[in-house]
């Protein structure tokens, strides 16, 4: 299938999930990224007059600041800003007064579930449903913060490649500036994707494809994806209860 005719029927999907979802409309978080970007043009084409963007900083980088002011003031996006820091700050601060040594990526996480609170207050008030930003390659090595930005109703580029997601930025018109950029999920300071997963997106596409003929590739990616695994579903259920008749 062309692309150009699956970005076609994922617009559809996303009408369709909607409607048996007996909502109104699409809500998405836009961060400067390439993801956030084709979903937010996704989201516009499956309801222009039903969709909201939502741009939530928390000592987001100026690149990131300026990325998304870009996409939004060229693509006309209505979007809106709902700036976190004092909430992060207010809650890292009472985290902190538990005793508990608190982790870097763990108060790092609390961002995009701060980030995920605000996308459900603002689409349940208006009977919207959260779309996801994860692509593929995210999604296979658990690569999300679970209950943050995998926190969503809808994910509708679960099945793109990384560089079919830039392909598909490339059709929408997305800027360059977004498209080259390196990936970032702006948890902290000079953060990159590629960095702290230790290989790049290339590799993981490979992988994907079949094309990897790294031994060491295929065995972190097969353990991520093995560790993950709860990521991935709602949360682990027992055995059910029998009940004597």
């Amino acid at each position: 299938m062309k692309l150009e005719k699956y970005l076609d029927y994922l617009v559809e999907w996303i009408r369709q999930a909607v409607k048996e979802a007996h909502a109104d409309g699409v809500i998405v978080g836009v961060s400067g990224g390439i993801d956030s970007a084709v979903v937010a043009h996704l989201a516009k084409k499956a309801f222009p007059n039903n969709y909201l963007t939502v741009w939530m900083p928390i000592n987001s980088s100026h690149q990131d600041w300026a990325c998304q002011e870009i996409l939004v003031e060229q693509n006309q996006f209505k979007c809106v800003t709902v700036d976190l820091l004092k909430s992060f700050k207010q809650m890292s601060k009472v985290l902190k007064k538990t005793g508990v040594e608190l982790s870097d990526l763990a108060l790092s996480n609390t961002k995009a579930r701060l980030r995920m609170s605000t996308l459900y207050a603002l689409g349940q008030s208006k009977k919207y449903l959260v779309l996801g930003t994860d692509n593929l390659d995210e999604w296979h090595i658990g690569y999300f913060t679970k209950y943050g930005d995998g926190g969503v109703d809808l994910v509708p580029i679960i099945h793109l490649l990384k560089r079919e997601v830039k392909q598909a930025a490339k059709i929408f018109g997305v800027p360059d500036v977004i498209i080259d950029r390196p990936p970032t999920a702006g948890l902290w300071e000079n953060q990159t994707d590629e960095a702290e997963i230790g290989f790049s997106y290339d590799d993981i596409d490979a992988y994907l494809i079949g094309k990897n003929n790294n031994p060491d590739l295929k065995k972190r990616i097969d353990a991520m994806h093995l560790t993950s695994e709860h990521k991935r579903n709602l949360a682990a259920q027992p055995q059910e209860f029998l009940r004597d008749k």
